[in-house]
């Protein structure tokens, strides 16, 4: 019977590639292992056991750090901390929050929201209204027919990345300077959403990207150059072949290794479009399945029309992590995440596992 395939077993796993594919590895992701000990008290042991089961597992904390080589993006994976106690304090039950916030101005958009200045953009379940406090100079708010983002339907996903395509064309008639474009969801107030009715975002800059879509455009050509070969392909090809990866006819995706957060999943195709659109959907049902209920998601890709910067080969890419139960007001963010390192409680073998499942 094989061995498990879990976070603790990269090593090995990545001991037994082919050559080849141990290389590829090995250029992209730095593996490091080692041992958290502590010393508690014999006071302290029946406190530990009720909360993180045998002291000697305490005792000794398998770490795994993961280290994309290529984008310096890094994920310390420890299982030990998801079951650590979390002393703040609880929300009300969250689907009562959710149906509490039923009336609100995104109930009634068009009497209750902005337009842009070109007028709003009517998808199959959507609409768009002008951000009333823009992250930038064009930014949109797509906001869904179905009050309970956690009822949104797979068609009204795909709805939304294509009204908010429509809407980033009409900034461009307006001003065509405008061409990078980014999507983006924050399910919930875990996620940092300010009002809990379902709604996406959208907003198209000037001058160049975001400086973090532009940070992995400038490692997809170091990578290039140095390499030979294309970086989201190799990327691809690693997770692939430890088992971490899955394809969905043109779309390609796995649970990344270095994630930003928990259960970090990877898609991306050569062009954006419904194929990719639907197996950001199916995520979704994903995560659902396996109560992840708030989240956030990316949508980057190239600019929308010509720029000096090379963009040859990079694909058209959707991001989504786990941000965590709602009804817990921790935060999931701190000091490290923000300047150092993910610290990262699941697994990506099983979320890899349970996102494979998911049927069309």
């Amino acid at each position: 019977m094989p061995e498990e395939r879990t976070i603790t077993a990269l090593p090995r796993l990545v001991a037994e590639l082919g050559r080849e594919d141990r290389e590829l590895f090995t250029g992209i992701f730095q593996v490091t292992t080692g041992t958290g000990r502590v010393l508690p008290p014999p006071e302290m042991d029946e406190w530990i056991g009720k909360r993180f089961g045998p002291v000697d597992h305490v005792k000794n904390q398998e770490i795994i750090r993961v280290t994309n080589l290529v984008t310096l993006e890094g994920a310390l994976f420890n299982r030990l901390r998801a079951a650590r106690p979390v002393e703040g304090k609880t929300a009300g039950p969250v689907l009562e929050e959710i149906v509490r916030a039923e009336g609100g101005p995104f109930c009634h958009p068009e009497q209750q929201t902005p337009a842009d200045t070109f007028g709003r953009v009517r998808g199959r379940y959507c609409l768009t209204a002008s951000n009333i406090a823009k992250y930038d100079c064009h930014h949109a708010v797509i906001i869904f027919d179905e009050h309970n983002p956690l009822a949104v339907s797979r068609d009204a996903v795909v709805d939304a990345f294509i009204t908010a395509r429509r809407w980033a064309d009409l900034v461009r008639e307006q001003d065509p300077a405008a061409k990078y474009f980014f999507f983006l969801w924050n399910c919930l107030w875990k996620s940092g959403a300010s009002i809990i009715h379902g709604h996406a975002q959208a907003t198209v800059a000037r001058e160049m990207h975001y400086p973090k879509v532009e940070a992995l455009r400038r490692a997809m050509v170091t990578y290039r150059e140095r390499y030979g070969s294309g970086y989201f392909e190799d990327l691809y090809r690693v997770h692939k072949a430890v088992g971490l990866a899955w394809r969905w006819g043109t779309v390609k995706g796995f649970a990344y290794l270095t994630p930003v957060k928990e259960k970090e999943v990877f898609l991306f195709s050569r062009e954006p479009g419904p194929a990719l659109y639907e197996a950001a959907a199916r995520v979704v049902e994903g995560y659902r399945a396996i109560s992840c209920r708030s989240f956030n998601l990316a949508f980057l890709l190239p600019p929308l029309g010509k720029t000096a910067e090379d963009w040859g080969g990079f694909p058209a890419i959707i991001r989504m992590v786990d941000r965590g139960n709602p009804a817990v007001r921790t935060s999931d963010i701190g000091a490290m995440e923000l300047y150092a390192a993910s610290v990262i409680t699941s697994d990506p073998f099983w979320v890899a596992e349970k996102i494979k499942r998911i049927k069309y």
